[in-house]
């Protein structure tokens, strides 16, 4: 039970990372110039809680001989962030979080049932796939779908994304979905073989920073801060994504091979959802309030109940 609340707990700072790299993107104008500053500040969380806590710097040596997939989470996290960027524009808000999320809890499944990366084994069964279709259901109700479809939620583009360059998008959005719960096995297993889940973040953040600086240089990204027009001033806690997003990557590492890739992904995209319930329906962090309708509400409902068919049965 308490591998369920943390990753809930984990989830719920998702969305407040969200909105802050959000807010630091108007001010620093490249969306990969903020995802470097995020990262930056992250790794630079990662290196003093390992030299805090840990007492040391993970050591390289420990991975010899080893799989280099180990390696691995930190190119998936930049290609999840990277892939959230072009996929908004060409698929529009719902599809952007429900085929990702969709790809996530279908790779989970796989990575349990297979064991793959060397994650504990559990079959996928009846019950897991149930819970699974409850909690893909509750996201669907938790974003509010049924007002979009009413809105009638188009795709943003040109001719160029519809027919089959479309549904390759789509099929990209699951793709992405699937690094991402990925990424969690992969960070959680490199945790187990450093012995510290701090040690696994910061490695995953490391080369997260290395890629994402590679990609700011290659695509001349202009440098600067500065204040969005219409606003007089930059928030403090613009700044503080890096942080969450530390704490982020150290509860996927941390909670992997307690309970499970599959397990994990469900209860930290439940805290997620909570949390964007949240945020919207306070208005939180600047963003434009908007009520929690019933629909939302029992879309979270179910999601609970999705976490706990396989959690309890």
């Amino acid at each position: 039970m308490f591998g369920v609340l943390f990753g809930i707990l984990v989830g719920l700072v998702m969305p407040v990372q969200t909105n802050a790299n959000s807010r630091l993107r108007l001010s620093v104008g490249s969306p990969f110039l903020a995802s470097l500053v995020s990262f930056t500040v992250g790794f630079l969380t990662l290196l003093a809680a390992a030299l805090l806590l840990d007492g040391r710097l993970p050591d390289p040596a420990l991975t010899a001989g080893r799989p280099a997939w180990l390696w691995s989470g930190g190119l998936l996290g930049v290609a999840v962030l990277t892939g959230n960027i072009f996929l908004f524009p060409r698929l529009g808000s719902v599809q952007t979080v429900v085929l990702p999320v969709t790809g996530q809890v279908i790779m989970g499944l796989l990575i349990d049932h297979f064991g793959w990366f060397n994650a504990p084994q559990a079959a996928l069964g009846a019950t897991r796939i149930l819970g699974a279709l409850l909690l893909v259901s509750g996201v669907l109700g938790a974003i509010g779908l049924a007002d979009a479809l009413l809105r009638r939620d188009r795709v943003v583009g040109t001719g160029s994304s519809a027919g089959l360059s479309l549904w390759a998008w789509r099929c990209a959005g699951v793709v992405f979905g699937m690094f991402s719960a990925t990424q969690t096995a992969v960070n959680g297993q490199l945790g187990v073989v450093l012995g510290t889940a701090t040690g696994a973040a910061l490695v995953s953040f490391t080369v997260g920073v290395a890629v994402l600086l590679l990609i700011v240089l290659g695509t001349r990204a202009t440098w600067g801060l500065g204040v969005p027009a219409g606003m007089d001033r930059n928030p403090w806690w613009m700044w503080i994504g890096g942080f969450l997003g530390a704490a982020f990557v150290f509860g996927n590492a941390f909670l992997s091979p307690v309970i499970g890739t599959g397990l994990t992904v469900m209860t930290i995209l439940l805290g997620m959802m909570a949390g964007s319930l949240l945020i919207d329906h306070f208005g939180l962090l600047g963003a434009r309030r908007k009520p929690t309708t019933l629909l939302r509400a029992l879309g979270l409902a179910c999601m609970v109940a999705g976490v706990a068919v396989i959690r309890l049965f």
